[in-house]
């Protein structure tokens, strides 16, 4: 389901070039329409370019796109924009974040009770990790209290306005760094809390191993939010492991499930 929370209709599709590594290894996985794709790329080398030597490894896949549509002359200047503004719209939380990050913190759904998160643990001295950290939501709301938080973000882009964020709230134990939740790039057993929001559950099991690895016997781990309201895969992973939830309130996006566990 298309996010829309930014108007891409004015978007060069060169805005493609600013994504990372990273995101270009999600394409294969997530939602983007795949035959728009091929248009767009075909009537964008340059795009394609980036793309193959930005993230090799996917260049199969973009070979497999593209070889469905070999034959199809690309010479409609209305029909290759279509394609772009659709591909532009199915990947518009990346386009917010590499364009724009301050679109995705003024997203009301951010606006949730703190105390949701501050019930669960607390966090004077602690040392905390915070995976997928994106714009702040989870870090600031701990480093107000704990001794140092580490904010690990794999987008360029979001990581500069964290730092600027909180720098411009006189937060200084903030230490902001590329990672993902599948290499967390810490030590074992470093943070007393290790925690994110709105992360989990592309690769739950590698995720989990590597949000117990980096957290001391006795600290916390924390999903919040961790889940949608429902009773799928991922809920049933979690509580498998151990992991007590509760519901809570998003504004505008509805009711979500936090998770908590003590490391043993």
């Amino acid at each position: 389901m298309a996010l829309g929370w930014m108007d891409v209709s004015d978007l060069s599709f060169n805005t493609l070039l600013l994504l990372e590594e990273v995101q270009l290894r999600w394409l294969p996985r997530g939602n983007v329409p795949k035959r728009e794709l091929a248009i767009a790329l075909k009537a964008n080398p340059v795009v394609e370019w980036y793309f193959r030597n930005k993230c090799p490894q996917i260049n199969d896949w973009v070979d497999k796109i593209l070889e469905n549509i070999k034959n199809e002359p690309i010479n409609d200047p209305a029909k290759v924009r279509e394609a772009e503004i659709a591909v532009l719209t199915a990947i518009n939380d990346w386009v917010v974040f590499v364009v724009d990050p301050v679109v995705y913190d003024q997203q009301p759904f951010l606006n949730w009770d703190s105390n949701e998160l501050l019930s669960l643990v607390d966090f004077s001295g602690k040392t905390v990790i915070d995976v997928g950290a994106g714009t702040g939501r989870l870090t600031i709301v701990a480093a107000e209290k704990a001794k140092t938080v580490f904010a690990v973000e794999p987008v360029a882009n979001l990581r500069s306005y964290l730092r600027k964020k909180a720098k411009e709230k006189g937060l200084t134990n903030i230490y902001v760094v590329d990672g993902l939740i599948e290499e967390i790039p810490f030590p074992d057993q470093f943070a007393d809390v290790t925690m994110g929001g709105h992360v989990f559950g592309d690769t739950p099991e590698e995720e989990y191993k590597e949000l117990l690895r980096v957290t001391k016997p006795g600290g916390m781990i924390i999903l919040c939010p961790g889940n949608g309201d429902k009773d799928n895969e991922i809920h049933r992973f979690l509580v498998d492991k151990g992991f007590e939830w509760s519901r809570f309130e998003e504004p505008r996006d509805g009711i979500k499930r936090k998770y908590w566990k003590q490391v043993k």
